[in-house]
């Protein structure tokens, strides 16, 4: 009896933190489908706001928007961040730590700093703000997520892989090519699923980089919550929801792949 208390008021406690997480986003996605106007209350079960949605023009352009940038961003930044992985994981060299630090940086800043100073930058160079400048952007903030991840999946490689076919008179690039790559896939699939994920869904920086026609999916939803909590808008952030969910888990899956 005496373990039975703290067990069961871990539990409560558990409970309730994850209640109060959580209950807030359960609320917005069972108001998604009620049929009354206001979401004060429950008047029945309806699909309407989700077909309504196919209808809203300016919805559909700020997705399109979205997808568009975060396609980009994924590419350049799993290009840009896949060497510099590759790079770090390998044994020292010179500058190894500052190039660590610099990594690290855009994840650390906030985004109320970074985003300021991206607008800064843009402004100085006399650069338009237009997708361009929001694609860009999410580049600088998403390369440090790629190279993180990619190495970390590295990181549990075992050397004597490639070793064995530099032995076999396999050259530097067939090593990587038939060795090094294929293990490392795992990791660099999951590190694009999360770039994604985090382009889709920014809002911060995206605001300060965003010009006119430049609208994407999050801009549009902040801008929709300005004449209240709408049925559209549960629905809309009830689908962001679920595409953030399933590429977080497929991100999760691929890197709890075993090598």
């Amino acid at each position: 009896m005496t373990g039975r208390g703290p067990r069961r008021l871990l539990a409560a406690h558990t409970a309730l933190v994850y209640l109060f997480l959580y209950a807030p986003i359960a609320i917005l996605v069972v108001f998604s489908f009620n049929a009354a106007r206001q979401t004060a209350f429950w008047q029945g079960f309806t699909l309407d706001w989700y077909r309504r949605l196919l209808d809203d023009g300016l919805l559909l352009r700020a997705v399109r928007n979205s997808l568009e940038v975060a396609g980009i961003t994924t590419a350049a930044a799993v290009v840009l961040g896949t060497p510099a992985a590759l790079a770090l994981a390998r044994p020292a060299f010179r500058g190894k730590g500052a190039t660590q630090a610099l990594l690290y940086l855009p994840v650390i800043i906030p985004e109320v700093v970074l985003g300021a100073a991206l607008v800064t930058f843009f402004g100085a160079v006399e650069l338009r703000l237009s997708l361009a400048t929001v694609v860009i952007a999410h580049v600088v903030f998403s390369v440090s997520y790629v190279a993180l991840v990619v190495r970390a999946r590295l990181a549990g490689l075992d050397p004597a892989l490639e070793e064995a076919a530099r032995d076999l008179g396999a050259g530097p690039f067939e090593t990587f090519r038939r060795v090094t790559l294929p293990l490392a896939l795992p990791g660099i699939v999951a590190s694009a699923l999360l770039v994604f994920t985090l382009s889709i869904d920014d809002y911060v920086i995206t605001s300060f980089v965003a010009g006119v026609g430049a609208t994407t999916l999050p801009l549009h939803i902040y801008s929709m919550l300005k004449v209240g909590v709408t049925p559209e808008v549960n629905a809309v952030s009830t689908l962001l929801l679920a595409v953030t969910i399933v590429l977080i888990v497929a991100a999760h899956r691929l890197l709890q792949k075993e090598l």
